[in-house]
């Protein structure tokens, strides 16, 4: 995201309070306005269509397909994005652009090959023992399909920098399906929640199309290299295991309450439990900020850090490899006390406007009191995946893999462990697995300071390594 760096440091180094506005806005704008986007059509649509009028199960039915489609489309996601963004870089890096699309297709099939692989048999679970219409479960699994789309062009189009087109897709997406949706209703007079449904589809795809096509446009020229795709995937599996351990440690403290006495079910199909599900989503969006700092601040600040201690490694003498050094890591440590003071004074004064306003808005009752916990949990997480993206700075793949892996297991065991507490201590698992993959994570930094030396100059092979029989150890004949 070196991009967002450049436009950043122009807007804030004029230094006033409108520009420090203008950028937190821009920040915005790059990082989580899609999101926001969908969000803000949903509750068009279900104001203006009158969706409290609905029937309690025909309401929540469309409820759980749209998180249902959200969840796994990122949950399959997740496997592909690290590897992919790791080989587009080094593409971009050697200037063979040509290799950029053989990377598009080879990652567009092994991601919908395996979301396929997911969806299909719960659809047809769906069909035949939920008995919901075929039509409504196809167009929730087309749905599926286009965001799973969606969400794999955006990786392409961030590594080209085109955020701004992001946004304005998602802008014209959300549009078309706010004005489709109404179209259906209030003309055409489809059913509430299907025509909900399928506007929604129809601007997933319309979405994915356009990000598909800024991706042909960039980028015409095909090498014909689609195995070399397939090499890095066995190279950088670690990226695999840790980008997928801390999307399903994201939700796996959602699972484990899916299974308690809490879960609803839902046309014999969808599981869900309520209030922990919107306590949740409240506690993602009260924290949802670090990210925009964290993009903020480091590609102003650190990237610069990194770039010097790069240059002087490749060509400086030992003493600009020493001082750059101890300052990089010390910018990365000013980075994530920086972050944690901000995000903690923000999160405070969500904290306190949710607790205050949303119970008079019908947000109340459990929600309300399981939504501390994890807010809290939240904060230390993003706090956590600061440190891994670091940890991807340094190459750091063992520390990667080991903080997502203690990350995801310490939450799946303590949210199982916190399940039979109250309610006020639900959101205990997501605590005490963030603050765990968080302290792994800062050790592993540390770590990686005292022996930064070692693992860049001491990791590489004069000779390529195969297998086969040792070569004979005689240098020389000697002749008299």
């Amino acid at each position: 995201m070196a991009g967002i760096g450049v436009k950043l440091t122009n807007i804030y180094k004029k230094n006033t309070l409108t520009t420090d506005i203008i950028g937190a806005g821009y920040s915005m704008v790059v990082t989580i306005a899609p999101m926001l986007m969908v969000i803000g059509a949903l509750m068009i649509m279900e104001y203006f269509l009158d969706f409290s009028s609905v029937g309690y199960v025909t309401r929540e039915l469309f409820s759980c397909t749209v998180l249902y489609i959200f969840i796994f489309s990122l949950l399959t996601a997740s496997p592909f994005n690290s590897v992919l963004s790791k080989y587009m870089s080094d593409v971009i890096y050697e200037e063979t652009y040509e290799d950029i699309l053989p990377c598009y297709y080879v990652g567009m099939l092994l991601n919908i090959s395996l979301s396929a692989l997911v969806g299909i048999p719960f659809c047809i679970r769906e069909y035949l023992v939920g008995k919901v219409d075929i039509i409504y479960v196809f167009t929730g699994y087309c749905g599926y399909i286009a965001l799973v789309l969606v969400f794999y062009s955006m990786l392409y189009l961030s590594i080209c920098k085109d955020y701004k087109k992001i946004s304005f897709f998602f802008a014209v997406g959300m549009t078309v399906t706010v004005f489709l949706s109404f179209l259906l209703v209030k003309v055409f007079h489809w059913g509430i929640t299907y025509g909900m449904l399928f506007s929604l589809t129809i601007g997933f795809w319309l979405i994915a199309c356009l990000e598909m096509s800024v991706v042909r446009n960039y980028f015409k020229e095909n090498s014909g290299k689609y195995r070399q795709v397939l090499v890095y995937f066995k190279e950088y599996w670690p990226l695999v295991v840790t980008n997928f351990l801390y999307t399903l440690g994201l939700y796996v403290h959602n699972f484990v309450f899916w299974t308690t006495d809490l879960h609803m079910i839902v046309v014999k199909s969808f599981v869900c439990v309520i209030t922990y599900d919107m306590a949740t989503c409240l506690a993602m969006f009260t924290n949802i900020s670090a990210s925009v700092i964290f993009i903020s601040r480091v590609e102003m600040y650190f990237h610069g850090r990194y770039k010097a201690y790069s240059e002087a490694v490749i060509g400086g003498r030992g003493t600009d490899i020493d001082i750059t050094k101890k300052g990089m890591f010390r910018a990365l440590s000013e980075e994530l006390m920086s972050l944690a003071r901000v995000q903690f004074i923000i999160t405070l004064v969500i904290f306190l406007i949710c607790m205050i306003f949303l119970p008079q808005l019908g947000f109340g009752g459990m929600t309300m009191r399981i939504y501390p916990c994890l807010a809290s949990g939240y904060f230390i997480l993003f706090l956590m995946y600061a440190e891994i993206i670091f940890m991807y700075y340094f190459n750091d793949m063992k520390g990667c893999v080991l903080t997502g892996l203690v990350f995801c297991l310490i939450t799946l065991v303590g949210s199982i462990i916190s399940s039979h507490f109250t309610e006020i201590w639900y959101g205990a698992g997501l605590v005490v697995g963030s603050f765990a993959g968080w302290t792994v994570a800062y050790g592993r930094l540390r770590w990686m300071e005292k022996h930064l030396d070692v693992h860049i100059f001491c990791n590489g092979h004069l000779l390529k390594k195969k297998k086969g029989d040792c070569p004979s150890p005689k240098v020389f004949d000697r002749y008299e």
